[in-house]
């Protein structure tokens, strides 16, 4: 049996891995259309590898996943984050789980994970053949031909494929494979920050609050988790969970929406009014500038406080009832203009691809062309940031590399 795995990231090394563990005598090859694999997981989590969520549970794992949750609900129960842990802590790579449920590798460093799958698909005699595009698959009997781009390769017969080519910016780059019947989801981007263009606030770059909650006007989308300021705009894990619930709806919008942030994470008003009121209690006689409510970041509070068009010299007993209210609504609802995007480089995946209603979740095989098979990005899967979208990536590629007919 020859097995042709088209696409060198996280699910083509792992959809060629298990088809030859599951079917040693086979022939298992790795084409890739560039001169280098395994990017996306080179540069995750700023270079740590974001390898996986420490999210056990099958229903909470689920909704992290805007498109594809609930069709992976079975899949899940084969192969899920524990099963992902379990499957490198046994090939040597030291597993940490952070606070916020992110799991990466005890070195910090992605070369870790890059390191466990090349040595696997080496122990195991899966070859990787670099520069070769394909342009085409056709199906010739029970089998399936695959023409190349390159003149200086031949078209080549294959007993399975597995397709794991990543997700594609514009829906043309998914033209070969609606050719061949499959339904596609035309693709937008998610996990993305929102661009504030000359906005002041971006004077803070580098600064992070947390937790905040984020609504975007004129929707039910919403959010909280931490906050990152950037010298384009807003980031961070509330701004890329709001980008990836909203892809479609925001694309719609064509990225231009007004949003409210929170500052502090609380709806009830008359709790921020108190804490305020305590802190004039507390040091009347002292500038406002030198009290930070909630612990924000010293150069963030006096940011708000210029924005209130409240003087950092005032002190807190002569902020008045009119004062106070402007800090209130300053903090619980302050207003920001978004246009456009800023791709979040690190995290970057693509909302769209082969619609799952082409796909038998179960074998990941393609429902009209026998013999086809998929994993990864190429679908319609992703999800919020934390891990989630490599976790699709082992799912499916552990999936369909069993090659079940």
């Amino acid at each position: 049996m020859k097995v042709a795995v088209i696409g060198g990231g996280a699910a083509g090394f792992f959809s060629a891995i298990h088809a030859k563990i599951n079917h040693p005598h086979a022939s298992v090859r790795l084409i890739e259309k560039s001169n280098k694999v395994l990017s996306k997981v080179r540069i995750s989590g700023g270079g740590r590898c974001n390898v996986t969520n420490g999210c056990s549970d099958i229903d909470a794992l689920c909704k992290a996943y805007p498109r594809g949750g609930r069709r992976l609900r079975k899949s899940f129960h084969v192969f899920n984050t524990s099963h992902t842990k379990e499957w490198f802590i046994s090939r040597g790579v030291h597993l940490k789980t952070e606070p916020d449920n992110r799991v990466f590798p005890t070195t910090d460093d992605s070369q870790t994970i890059i390191d466990c799958l090349m040595d696997e698909l080496k122990r195991l005699g899966v070859g990787i053949e670099f520069k070769k595009t394909v342009q085409k698959i056709e199906p010739s009997s029970s089998q399936l031909k695959l023409h190349f781009s390159e003149s200086n390769h031949e078209p080549e017969r294959f007993s399975k494929v597995i397709v794991a080519t990543g997700g594609s910016p514009r829906k043309k780059g998914l033209d070969w494979l609606k050719s061949l019947g499959h339904k596609i989801e035309p693709p937008v981007p998610s996990l993305f920050t929102f661009n504030l263009p000359d906005n002041p606030i971006t004077g803070l770059m580098g600064t992070v609050v947390n937790p905040v909650s984020v609504r975007i006007q004129g929707t039910p989308l919403k959010s909280n988790g931490p906050l990152l300021i950037t010298h384009w705009g807003m980031s961070g894990p509330a701004i890329l969970k709001l980008s990836s619930l909203g892809a479609r709806i925001l694309n719609d919008l064509d990225y231009a929406f007004q949003f409210q942030v929170n500052w502090v994470n609380e709806i009830n008003n008359d709790t921020v009014a108190d804490h305020l009121r305590g802190i004039i209690t507390s040091n009347n006689q002292k500038q406002v500038s030198s009290i930070r409510p909630f612990g924000l970041p010293k150069k963030f509070w006096l940011y708000l406080l210029n924005k209130s068009s409240i003087s950092v010299d005032k002190r807190w007993s002569e902020l008045g009832k009119k004062g106070l209210n402007k800090l209130v609504q300053m903090l619980t609802n302050d207003i920001y203009h978004a246009k456009g995007t800023t791709t979040f480089k690190e995290e970057f995946v693509t909302c769209g691809g082969v619609s799952l209603t082409s796909i038998d979740m179960n074998t990941m095989q393609s429902k009209g062309i026998p013999n086809l098979y998929f994993a990864g990005e190429v679908l319609d899967i992703d999800a919020i940031t934390g891990g989630y979208n490599f976790q699709a990536a082992w799912t499916t590629g552990y999936l369909a590399g069993k090659l079940q007919d």
